[in-house]
């Protein structure tokens, strides 16, 4: 197995909401990958919990963390009306399992400062950003406290800011990923490149830190792909979801394996910001919801735990990248093998 920046060309994307697990990072580690776990939308006090309890494993790992949009603290007064005529199209939704959506939140930054005060009073091996770029001082600090920096982008364009702020690599993510969208350059995301290979080149030639790709890896064959095309290492995610260790709800685990849903697409239904999800009924449903992330995030919070206990994935935001069909249960330690038999 070739070497690489990351001491291992195998990376588990972070995935918030609670499918990123300390179990997970282990079962991972054990494949012979780099696991990761993931701050968002968890509490400081959370956050910190869960890197005491991957710790306990005595294994290396990275943490993510979200970057607040200042342009959504709070949203400007046109895109508030908008949020508000969207709580009111989810009325419906609500009253079907029985939940109140919840006033409008407009100023949640995530905890934002103090996650990075807590991982610079205890630093891990790597830490993770996406939404935005964390800024000059605080890929600097965490540099100084000990942890390499990792900055998330879909473009050339995009790779060129983050080069400027000095982190160690770059996450190249392509149109193709499950979930949310790295993108923090306005517009809608699309495809940059055809491939996640050829984003990765053409990353590759336009700044010289060490690459991971991001977007439909999802064997043995696609990790060569991206690494010919000049990465170090591969970041997967929807290939773990389904996994034992992985701490996804049961519909959408169960979702990834079912042949009635046949497509993906980016929407901004579930927390207003583009993530790439099967198509169910609430993607059909409300394909115009407008940006507004993370109020309508916790606007759909209660509709989508509901649907969840309820069972049902029309509900539910089913994160997949197009390569979802390929995904497998069992333990997340042989999907890793599987990846890197051979190199």
């Amino acid at each position: 197995m070739p070497e690489s920046f990351f001491g291992t060309p195998f990376i588990a994307a972070p995935m918030a909401g609670g499918t990123s697990t300390p179990a997970l990072v282990k079962a991972v580690h054990e494949g012979g990958g780099l696991g990761f776990i993931a701050a968002g939308y968890k509490s400081p006090e959370a956050m910190i919990a869960e890197i005491a309890a991957t710790r306990e494993f005595k294994v290396p790992f990275g943490m993510n963390v979200f970057v607040p949009d200042a342009r959504q603290l709070p949203p400007r007064p046109e895109a508030r009306a908008q949020i508000e005529a969207y709580r009111a199209e989810l009325e419906p939704e609500a009253a079907r399992y029985g939940v109140t959506l919840p006033p409008l939140r407009l100023d949640d930054d995530d905890a934002w400062q103090d996650k990075i005060d807590a991982l610079l009073a205890d630093p891990v091996e790597f830490v993770s950003f996406a939404f935005g770029l964390p800024g000059k001082p605080v890929v600097h600090a965490l540099q100084k406290a000990g942890s390499r920096v990792i900055s998330s982008v879909t473009t050339v364009e995009e790779a060129l800011a983050a080069a400027e702020e000095g982190p160690d690599a770059l996450a190249v993510q392509h149109s193709s990923a499950g979930g949310h969208t790295a993108a923090f350059l306005p517009g809608r995301p699309g495809p940059a490149a055809n491939t996640t290979a050829e984003l990765v080149a053409q990353v590759r030639g336009a700044v010289g830190l060490p690459l991971i790709a991001a977007g439909a890896i999802m064997d043995n064959s696609g990790l060569r792909e991206v690494l010919a095309a000049g990465a170090e290492a591969a970041q997967v995610g929807t290939a773990l979801v389904r996994t034992e260790e992985s701490g996804a709800r049961k519909p959408h685990k169960d979702a990834l394996g079912d042949p009635a849903f046949t497509e993906t697409a980016l929407t901004r239904a579930f927390t207003g910001r583009w993530a790439r999800s099967l198509v169910n009924d609430f993607v059909r449903d409300h394909r115009d919801a407008p940006e507004g992330y993370p109020a309508i995030h916790h606007l759909t919070s209660p509709v989508r735990g509901a649907a969840s206990a309820a069972g049902d994935p029309h509900r539910l935001n089913l994160w997949a990248g197009t390569g979802w069909q390929q995904a497998r249960g069992g333990s997340a330690t042989d999907v890793v093998m599987g990846f890197l038999n051979g190199l």
